[in-house]
């Protein structure tokens, strides 16, 4: 019966071909590409762009885990990844606490953020969890702004990058680049386990028909809370490893427009795909650095991709790209 119960609630083709450790052919590939990326990228690249990159990967990465693949749009999660900024600088600068535990430190507060938060949330839908979710990110904006250890406008500043395990200098440009990317990798590997797990199967079908899993004795609520504090907990080490890398956290990530970026960037990339987001966020910020001297019309720009996206390439850049050659990414 259980096996019976558990197949129902699985939306078909689930099980189609994920072929090594989950991985299909296609995403293999592409796998091999993203690694090769990160080996030879530094090398040709700004290793501090790249970097930030990285970061905001990841952080597109954990939002789409939780709008890709449970249906939940939340337009708030710039709380978690400016609050994991803010606790990991505060830890690394005024604890001393050696990087990787100061990343820690910001990813357990976010994912307590995110019980918190998802526990208020989770039991409503739609635009109502979208609404909810911004009224809980500005809150936690608000308090920034007025909390003594995040330095208020001037932002915590001067966070040193330290020694990674008490041993290993960040200070170097290359040392802390490979330590972002030993981070982001990390965290890219969790999300795909988590989405070709037993338990993100449920989550796919919570997504396609809730009444439906509900009925067949899921408790939806709290599979999808526990969706919700892995995505901000992952949202958390994003913000965390980005406050290191430039040494500082600000008001800017926990402002309702980080929040917005993170949706474009999921969107551009390819929403409910493992690899559209990192596609995305490397295409805004890649547009972001390049275009910087351009002033406000970036956001001009963006707002244009964003439209023609919407309308020209409803599945994303990866999501058209495996549509066309029939394969899944």
């Amino acid at each position: 019966m259980a096996s019976e119960t558990t197949a129902g609630a699985i939306p078909a083709g689930a099980h189609e071909g994920h072929g090594i450790w989950g991985f299909t052919k296609a995403q293999l590939t592409a796998l091999a590409l993203l690694v090769a990326f990160l080996a030879i990228g530094p090398f040709f690249l700004y290793p501090v762009f790249l970097m930030k990159l990285l970061c905001f990967a990841l952080f597109a990465c954990a939002f789409n885990l939780l709008i890709g693949y449970v249906g939940l749009l939340s337009f708030g999660h710039a709380a978690y990844f400016g609050m994991g900024g803010y606790i990991a600088g505060h830890a690394a600068k005024v604890w001393g606490l050696t990087p990787e535990v100061a990343v820690i430190a910001g990813a357990l507060v976010a994912g307590f953020q995110g019980w918190i938060f998802g526990w208020i949330a989770i039991r409503r839908q739609g635009i109502y969890f979208a609404m909810i979710t911004l009224a809980l990110a500005q809150m936690i904006y608000f308090l920034c702004v007025q909390a003594p250890f995040t330095g208020g406008e001037d932002g915590i500043q001067a966070i040193p990058r330290g020694n990674l395990f008490g041993s290993i200098s960040l200070a170097n440009d290359m040392a802390m680049y490979w330590f972002v990317a030993g981070v982001f990798l990390c965290g890219f590997l969790m999300i795909h386990r988590i989405i070709h797990s037993p338990y993100g199967q449920v989550l796919k079908a919570i997504r396609e028909n809730e009444p439906r899993a509900t009925s067949l004795g899921y408790r939806t609520d709290d599979y999808k809370l526990v969706a919700f504090i892995l995505s901000a907990t992952l949202a958390g080490v994003a913000g965390a490893t980005k406050s290191l890398v430039f040494g500082i956290a600000t008001l800017t990530d926990v402002h309702w427009s980080m929040s917005g970026e993170v949706v474009l960037m999921t969107l551009v990339g390819g929403l409910g795909t493992v690899f559209g987001p990192v596609v995305g966020a490397a295409v805004i910020v890649t547009m972001q650095n390049y275009l910087a001297e351009m002033g406000a019309w970036v956001t001009v720009i963006q707002g244009g991709i964003f439209v023609a996206v919407v309308l020209a390439f409803r599945r994303g850049v990866v999501g058209e790209i495996g549509n066309l050659f029939r394969v899944k990414l």
